[in-house]
């Protein structure tokens, strides 16, 4: 072989060299990258299911998407989800190339090579393929790298957007990219950031929507349409001019849609304190917390509500839970909470009742401070108590409650303590008889500024609404019946401290004559109540209670008959409902079940039931319990509201008029009201003005007139149905003969 051959294969085999180091150089630095030498890189496992904390849904019964509990509040949609208009912004403004590439796109490298880095066109675009950012925004990048910690992470980037190309498709990482962006205020992802600024789901995006929020990407703080509307509105131009140039719209869709103004009257950032159903929603946090302790995932882990994306289905009506919170709005603030300013202007301790003392509002206003979170936040700094104390006669900005809207004001936090204590609360719950299912649930006035739910968390004295239990006691026990007559005169009680009471009427409407069971209920005639409980006892009474539901603490007290107990909204409502659903009770619940992020059922939830009492009993009952509202206490729904279909229900009205009650009862919904003020010293100094009639039936009034008007709850107007055995009571009193006169009858079966 001669040297000429001998150099030319010498050379060949430089070239070749030269040519397959680099090659191989690049294909080891990708390999070793792949296999995590250079630092983390996800495994195929974690690119099926990346690391992401994802909201857990609360959803209604009618499906309505109702609130979230989250680390970030982010939640997943699917391709199909999702509006074209969303699609087309995306790809027009981030990576119109997207379809064609496979994760890197070697044309748009060499664009920024040679335009932004050569040529320092800072406009010219960035290389970055959605696939990329996607890679980014699933393992985020460390802070503050090195220039070569940079090109490591750009690398690594590539290497996952191919695996993510490799192991979905196209549509499926424009869903999962528009999952994981962050659109500022709270919204993380597509489906977050409709609701916030537009009230929208993904697939109900408008063109104007759409590049807004995709405008937004670049930098959500810069361009947040709120705060920084200008630069919002020419971004969303710049995007929806891209749309045309790539023809996702036209020239005449161009210039109408950006012709339009921005419109953010939608916009509200989504946390606990918005939307409906802020109190249920509360509710449910502490209780579903408790819950995850002892419920575990396929990996034993226990649940995390706040990052595991369950789906919560509740109970709950989103049509009837905002009928309950506009009856509570309308009546609170146009009218009751109007006359209780009025009632008390210019009184010395207002709104405190002028039997209390100064020591005794001192004591109530000194209870409150340290129950405020603001003396709670200065004691764990340390503080001493003297200046805590001194900090709430110092005047501070705040945003303070009215019926009208929030005010900015400045006061001082004693200050505010002594306004928030001239509003009256009010809270609701409506309950389905024959399901338990809870459809509407108002803990307050509003959750923003008053905390504290009065629907499950809040005990207060029920007065006459607890009546109808010992009426019901009476007549399972088969002495009585709706017809039955009584005399309403005085009875006495001797105490276990040898004293005598003797409950008194409000009134002396047909005070020492015969009355029967029907009008003494619908009239809350004490005298009758001390008869019934003179005849039962006190435990008998209870044990009834306690098979409707009730389990808060009660003494086995004569004044029970009055209704003396402590009892909750919940309480009353659930032990109530039993009534409509023929004697048996079934345990209010909240939730029907809940299902993991993959639509797999974690637990289905099945509400307690109880035989409280027989079913004719309970007919009788709701026969009484018209009564109250045909020709008793609770007439004004007639007269003032235009009800003239069946409806049970009883008012309650406790000592010096400290609460109101109003439950109304139907065949398909019941619901309860109460109205009180913070402290039980805060109330009307008269008893038309403080009666249940007058402060909880109107919201009862206001929620169902609302009910009957939306025809797609298919609420009925009918009567109650009747027991399968006819009642062997008549129920009608003008009908009924008496056999004896009513002394003789009562010389004979009660003296």
């Amino acid at each position: 072989m001669n040297k000429k051959s001998t150099r030319k294969r010498k050379i060949l085999k430089i070239f070749w060299i030269l040519f397959a180091a680099p090659v191989l150089l690049v294909f080891l630095l990708f390999f070793t990258i792949s296999i995590g030498l250079w630092g983390f890189m996800p495994s195929f496992e974690e690119l099926e299911n990346p690391r992401s904390n994802l909201a857990s849904e609360i959803y209604s019964a009618d499906g309505e998407l109702i609130g979230t509990f989250y680390i970030h509040n982010r939640s997943n949609v699917h391709f199909e989800d999702l509006s074209p208009n969303i699609v087309n912004a995306l790809l027009a403004t981030e990576d119109i190339r997207f379809r064609y590439h496979s994760g890197v796109d070697i044309r748009s490298i060499f664009r920024v090579l040679f335009r932004n880095i050569i040529g320092g066109q800072r406009s010219a675009g960035g290389g970055s393929t959605l696939s990329q950012q996607l890679a980014k925004n699933l393992f985020p990048r460390q802070e503050n790298p090195s220039l070569a910690q940079i090109v490591i992470i750009k690398l690594k980037e590539w290497v996952t957007a191919a695996r993510l190309e490799r192991n979905y498709t196209k549509n499926e990482i424009i869903a999962m990219y528009l999952n994981t962006v962050d659109f500022g205020s709270h919204a993380f992802g597509i489906k977050s950031a409709a609701k916030t600024y537009f009230n929208t789901t993904p697939e109900e995006m408008k063109a104007e929507e759409a590049a807004l929020l995709v405008g937004m990407l670049k930098a959500p703080s810069w361009y947040h349409p709120v705060r920084n509307s200008e630069r919002a509105f020419n971004r969303r131009q710049i995007v929806l001019t891209q749309m045309a140039r790539y023809q996702f719209i036209s020239i005449e869709e161009l210039d109408s849609l950006q012709s339009m103004p921005l419109d953010m009257s939608e916009f509200q950032i989504q946390d606990q304190h918005t939307g409906i159903a802020t109190y249920l929603r509360e509710y449910l946090r502490n209780e579903l917390r408790a819950w995850s302790q002892n419920r575990f995932k396929p990996d034993g882990t226990p649940y995390d509500i706040y990052r595991d994306g369950l789906r919560i289905y509740t109970t709950i009506d989103s049509r009837m839970q905002r009928y309950a919170e506009e009856a509570i709005r309308e009546h609170m603030g146009n009218y009751l909470q109007p006359t209780f300013h009025r009632h008390w202007r210019g009184y010395t301790n207002a709104p405190y009742d002028t039997d209390l003392t100064t020591q005794q509002i001192e004591e109530n206003i000194n209870r409150t401070i340290r129950r405020s979170d603001r003396y709670s936040n200065l004691r764990r700094q340390g503080l001493p108590e003297d200046s805590i104390l001194a900090s709430f006669d110092r005047p501070v900005p705040m945003r303070i409650f009215s019926w009208e809207g929030d005010i900015d004001t400045i006061m001082t936090p004693l200050d505010s303590i002594w306004y928030y204590k001239h509003f009256l609360n009010a809270s609701l719950m409506a309950v389905e008889p024959h399901t338990g299912h809870v459809k509407a649930y108002v803990g307050g006035n509003d959750f923003r500024h008053f905390k504290f739910d009065h629907v499950t968390g809040s005990r207060r004295q029920v007065g006459s609404v607890f009546k109808p239990f010992l009426y019901t006691l009476a007549m399972q026990e088969g002495e009585f019946g709706p017809c039955t007559q009584v005399p309403n005169t005085p009875v006495s009680f001797e105490l276990w401290d040898g004293t005598v009471w003797t409950p008194r009427n409000s009134s002396d409407d047909r005070e020492g004559e015969m009355v029967t069971l029907q009008w003494a209920l619908a009239n809350s005639t004490n005298y009758i109540s001390a008869f019934l409980m003179k005849r039962y006892s006190p435990e008998a009474l209870i044990r009834l209670v306690r098979r409707m539901g009730v389990k808060s603490e009660m003494d086995p007290v004569y004044a029970i008959a009055l209704g003396t107990p402590d009892l909750s909204v919940y309480e009353v409502v659930g032990a109530q409902a039993t009534f409509a659903n023929k004697g048996v009770y079934i345990e209010p619940s909240f939730i029907t079940r809940i299902e993991d992020q993959g639509g797999n059922l974690v637990e289905a939830f099945i509400p307690h039931r109880e035989e409280a009492m027989n079913e004719e009993t309970a007919w009788l009952m709701l026969e009484l319990m018209k009564g109250v509202v045909s020709e008793g206490t609770g007439r004004r729904l007639g007269f003032r509201y235009g009800f003239d279909h069946p409806i049970a229900g009883k008012t309650g009205t406790t000592q010096s008029n400290s609460d109101g009650w109003f439950v109304g009862i139907t065949p398909d919904l019941v619901a309860g009201s109460w109205v009180g003020g913070e402290d039980r010293g805060i109330r009307f100094r008269d008893l038309s003005l403080g009666q249940g009639a007058n402060t909880a039936l109107p919201i009862w009034a206001k929620f169902m007139t609302k009910i009957y008007e939306d025809e797609s709850l298919d609420i009925s107007m009918g009567d109650f149905e009747a027991p399968l055995t006819t009642p062997s009571l008549e129920t009608d009193c003008s009908k009924v003969e008496q056999r004896d006169s009513p002394r003789d009858y009562f010389r004979r079966e009660v003296f």
